[in-house]
């Protein structure tokens, strides 16, 4: 997806560049490279090995086109890119390279250079996101009073404030920051195991060099070699799509509110920014459109995690292949709909008179259940409920406030004033605990739950 002419909308130029070849070949020669030294250390590989392996790190000695076409024969591209290595390494010292990849396997290699580009990733991941956290707060203080009809079925409800509607997502966004914190801890781990993860080519010194290998790494050392099982990695890719779904939720409700006929909130306009291609009058909502596409992919990836995770044995066929482009992509979707997310949040235009004028022209039926709620313990619910429901009708029907109606309604007024009404039927004086739960979340951080 990345060479593809449509991969803006999938990727991030930084994320593209944590799962490139380049990338991936780079964290595959710091593997053998730290394999190295650990064996070095452990009386395994003659001393000055790894200077030399360290030398070759910037991975200049590979051969794109011989990788590739020996990879398909091998069905893996670690194979070549250990024959690549150790020639290289035998042209400066033919002692130093007898010890690459002793002890190792196939999936050693690959499973550990995933785990370090998927360090680089979630760094990139978390800068995002803490972008977005601080862009949503801002929204979230600057509106925390802007009045909006709230929407239930896609029908108008009573209202609430756009501080609420947007700390719902910051909220959702700090769940799968937490998520994806924990998920990363498990996930960064070594794989180091051998053939059938008994390490028995090193035989005693297994232990000593896997330690080793883990430490000069930065990676944490499992209890035993995983390779097939693969929990660690599936839980990566779940909690990424819950926060691209948390995302796309977002990107809906804007996109929604974004609507000529609604005109709430929406994307910046300017100078070609949500243009069409024969309609001059359109401005729309790209950057809501890209996080709903990013996250439409992600079930897929998903599905596909949980599929393979039956792998065979010791060692899996097939099953371990499929997760070499699917982990990737499930990064480069998530940092686009995170980027696209960040361009929303601090760009983001509100329009309030149109907040106020959609409101008006629902003619106060949205404050039914104010009044019926104030009626309630004077005749009961099931007739305040049914004396609102006539009222309301009868305001749509007419096109008159529901307030007039009200005030016309004899059954209503043994029990409620007209000055009554008017304060029930003022939005500002129904927002219940609105406030406190925005500063749960917006506020002092001592006070979130």
């Amino acid at each position: 997806m990345t060479d593809s002419l449509n991969s803006f909308l999938f990727t991030t130029p930084a994320m593209a560049h944590a799962f490139s070849p380049e990338a991936q070949l780079r964290a595959m020669a710091r593997f053998e490279w730290a394999l190295t030294c650990a064996l070095e250390k452990a009386g395994l590989a003659e001393t000055g090995s790894s200077s030399i392996l360290e030398s070759l790190l910037d991975i200049e000695f590979v051969n794109f086109e011989s990788l590739q076409r020996e990879a398909r024969d091998v069905g893996n591209i670690a194979i070549p890119f250990v024959r690549q290595l150790t020639s290289a390494v035998k042209q400066r010292d033919e002692a130093a390279s007898r010890a690459i990849h002793l002890g190792a396997t196939s999936q050693d290699l690959l499973d550990t250079a995933l785990m370090l580009q998927i360090r680089v990733a979630g760094s990139l991941l978390n800068s995002s996101l803490d972008r977005l956290e601080i862009a949503l707060t801002k929204q979230i203080r600057d509106h925390a009073h802007t009045i909006l009809t709230g929407r239930t079925w896609l029908q108008p409800g009573p209202p609430t404030t756009l501080g609420l509607k947007l700390a719902g997502t910051l909220t959702a966004l700090r769940r799968s920051c937490e998520r994806l914190h924990a998920a990363l801890h498990q996930a960064t781990v070594l794989q180091l195991g051998g053939a059938v993860g008994t390490l028995s080519v090193l035989r005693e010194a297994g232990q000593e060099v896997s330690a080793e290998l883990a430490r000069i790494l930065n990676l944490r050392e499992p209890e035993l070699p995983w390779h097939t099982q693969r929990d660690r990695i599936v839980e990566i890719v779940q909690v990424l799509a819950l926060l691209t779904g948390s995302l796309a939720k977002f990107a809906r409700d804007i996109a929604l509110l974004m609507q000529s006929e609604v005109g709430e909130a929406g994307e910046a306009t300017g100078s070609g920014l949500g243009g069409s291609s024969t309609m001059p009058h359109k401005h729309n909502p790209v950057a809501c459109a890209a996080v709903l596409a990013a996250h439409a992919r992600m079930p897929a990836l998903v599905s596909t995690m949980l599929y393979v995770m039956p792998q065979e044995h010791e060692r899996g066929v097939g099953l371990w292949q499929a997760e070499w482009d699917t982990v990737p992509e499930a990064f480069r979707l998530t940092a686009a709909a995170l980027e696209y997310s960040v361009q929303i949040a601090e760009t983001m235009q509100v329009n309030t008179a149109r907040m106020q004028a959609n409101f008006d022209d629902l003619l106060g039926i949205t404050m039914s259940e104010a009044v019926s709620a104030a009626l309630a313990p004077k005749i009961g619910r099931s007739a305040a409920h049914a004396l609102l429901r006539r009222a309301a009708d009868r305001a749509l029907r007419e096109k008159r406030h529901l307030g007039d109606i009200l005030k016309e309604t004899p059954d209503l007024l043994h029990h409620l004033s007209p000055e009554d009404i008017d304060r029930l039927l003022d939005p500002r004086a129904y927002l219940g605990s609105a406030q406190r739960f925005i500063d749960n979340v917006s506020g002092d951080p001592d006070a979130r739950s």
